[in-house]
């Protein structure tokens, strides 16, 4: 395989992992339409900054540490199911409180304000926290290296490129956000998409935690 169609195979690939709606994808549409666009940007880019280093510890090869580690994988999952359990609870408290201050005719208002790194971590550690990426990973970046290129550096340059894919689309959702704005800043669907969102993230923390051993 010459370098070009590596890089034109891992393109096209990662061009539809991208696309392909996932917890990702989720917590930022959630956080764009709840939150606004800033703080969307800054999960988009603990996302991504999450999708570099997980190009990183494969690249490493401690991502085969994982995938063949069994106590390890499930260590990652409890945590990754813990942080998702504890960020759905949060949105569904949210949406519970936005409900209260609707019910007093108050303004809608996030109850606990939240800065833009706040939402970068939230991000980083919801695509950390996900070991079902870092076996991803090993059996996907190892199929496109050519034979003679260095596994470590083209290891990440297939990771940048696949953090630049996902950063260009999480842009083009944001941007291609602006017309719904005035719908977005609607209490009502502000508490609708808290309520749903968190309630996906508890199902999904759930499973993982009475699933531990699956790969």
């Amino acid at each position: 395989m010459t370098v070009f169609a590596a890089l034109a195979g891992f393109m096209l690939a990662a061009g539809l992992l991208v696309l392909t709606p996932g917890l990702d994808m989720a917590l930022v549409l959630r956080t764009l339409a709840v939150e606004g666009p800033r703080r969307a940007m800054a999960a988009a880019t603990g996302v991504v900054v999450g999708v570099l280093a997980w190009g990183l510890v494969v690249a490493l090869g401690l991502g085969a540490l994982l995938a063949l580690s069994g106590t390890l994988y499930t260590i990652l999952q409890y945590a990754g199911a813990a942080y998702l359990l504890w960020l759905g609870l949060g949105m569904v408290r949210a949406a519970l409180a936005r409900g209260a201050c609707a019910d007093a005719a108050k303004p809608a208002r996030s109850p606990v304000p939240s800065r833009p790194g706040n939402w970068f971590l939230k991000g980083l550690l919801t695509n950390l926290l996900n070991p079902k990426m870092g076996v991803f990973y090993v059996s996907f970046l190892p199929q496109f290296i050519p034979a003679g290129a260095s596994v470590l550096g083209f290891s990440l340059l297939l990771a940048a490129l696949h953090a630049l894919l996902g950063m260009a689309w999480f842009a083009l959702l944001i941007l291609g956000s602006r017309p719904l704005r005035h719908w977005f800043a609607r209490a009502a669907v502000a508490r609708w998409l808290d309520g749903l969102t968190g309630g996906v993230l508890i199902a999904l923390g759930v499973r993982i935690a009475l699933h531990p051993a699956q790969r």
